[in-house]
């Protein structure tokens, strides 16, 4: 009976084991390094769409938290927002990418007809005045480099360079023409994070610019979107996002002073949001049951969204070992670029709550 007891036992672990999968010895998490050095910290910060909250919120009420950030003064900013080579490129895949273009890529036409440029040729030229860029730029550098910034499709770049610049400087010129100063002026206003947050810090600690990372080279049409689109809110219609809600609702409420805007970055970045969103979302997709899988087929877009981000991100720490990097994101993205991060050698996380306390 005792060895019957043993199979069985076994037979329950060793089935166990299959349906968990292998299991790598090699962890790159565990291999931390330069031994000496600097390893580049990085703080994943989890961010509502500020063009999401109600219409009452009050851009000024983001000063705590802008001085928070600023206090742990990163030097280097990377946002959500696509590069202006990853809509050039989408661009030119219309039967894939088209509503992912109407989407989330800016109409350049204004900016190209203004500069004389596409965007490979200012990207080229913005770089190329990077590399040479005085300690003290003069208005009309800062003119050209912005301008060339909105013909390479990099508007929060253009915003920086804007900002930097005093008021009274803030004008047409040296590739500016009225147009698109008055699309800086217009995103000076623009209820978004990547603008009210990233572009002013990046601006008040002294950068050049910020860095786009998102990606969205994993976008497709579904073979049924109408069925897709059906799934997946069945999908969601659960306790977990349910819980969601009334949690955002309750933050929300207290959007109307700075410490209730850096209550809500809190809460939003807080250990246990990271399971409850999972729970909510990505978990109830990937045990959706139609017969077409369409959860999964969107857990899949979502995990590779997320990896081709950490790649960016991670690229651009490569050209510039050591430093400390804010990234700004969609608070749905934090858990997953920090698990990713968190396997690269040089790359020490850090935890938001040290920085928003």
């Amino acid at each position: 009976m005792r060895r019957l007891v043993c199979l069985l036992i076994s037979m329950a672990c060793s089935g166990l084991a299959a349906a968990q999968g292998h299991r790598p010895d090699f962890d790159p998490s565990t291999l931390k390094g330069p031994a000496s050095g600097t390893q580049n910290e990085v703080l994943v910060l989890g961010s509502p769409h500020l063009s999401q909250l109600p219409s009452s919120f009050d851009a000024a009420t983001l000063q705590l938290l802008n001085d928070r950030l600023a206090g742990w003064r990163p030097q280097a900013i990377a946002i959500e927002a696509l590069s202006g080579a990853q809509c050039d490129f989408l661009r030119r895949h219309p039967h894939r990418y088209k509503d992912t273009v109407d989407s989330y890529c800016w109409d350049l036409a204004p900016a190209q007809a203004a500069t004389g440029l596409d965007v490979a040729a200012a990207t080229a030229q913005a770089e190329q005045l990077l590399a040479a860029w005085p300690a003290d730029p003069s208005p009309s550098q800062r003119r050209r480099l912005a301008a060339l910034f909105l013909a390479g499709g990099e508007r929060a770049s253009a915003l920086v360079q804007w900002l930097r610049l005093p008021e009274a400087d803030r004008r047409a010129g040296d590739g500016l023409d009225a147009a698109l100063a008055g699309q800086l002026q217009a995103l000076e206003r623009r209820r978004d994070e990547r603008t009210l947050v990233a572009a002013r810090l990046a601006a008040r600690l002294g950068h050049e610019r910020v860095y786009p990372m998102d990606d969205h080279t994993a976008d497709s049409v579904s073979t049924d979107q109408k069925a897709y689109g059906e799934a997946l809110w069945k999908a969601w219609s659960n306790p977990a996002t349910e819980k969601r809600k009334r949690l955002d609702q309750a933050l929300d409420e207290r959007l109307g002073t700075s410490d209730g805007v850096l209550a809500m970055y809190r809460a939003v970045n807080a250990p246990d949001r990271g399971r409850l969103v999972f729970d909510s979302d990505f978990g109830a997709a990937l045990n959706e049951p139609s017969p077409q899988r369409f959860g999964r087929e969107y857990v899949g877009y979502w995990e590779t969204r997320n990896l081709r981000m950490a790649a960016n991100i991670r690229d651009v720490l490569g050209a510039r070992p050591g430093i400390r990097m804010l990234v700004i994101v969609g608070a749905s993205h934090k858990v997953y670029l920090d698990a990713y991060l968190h396997q690269m050698h040089d790359v020490r996380l850090v935890d938001a709550a040290t920085v928003l306390r």
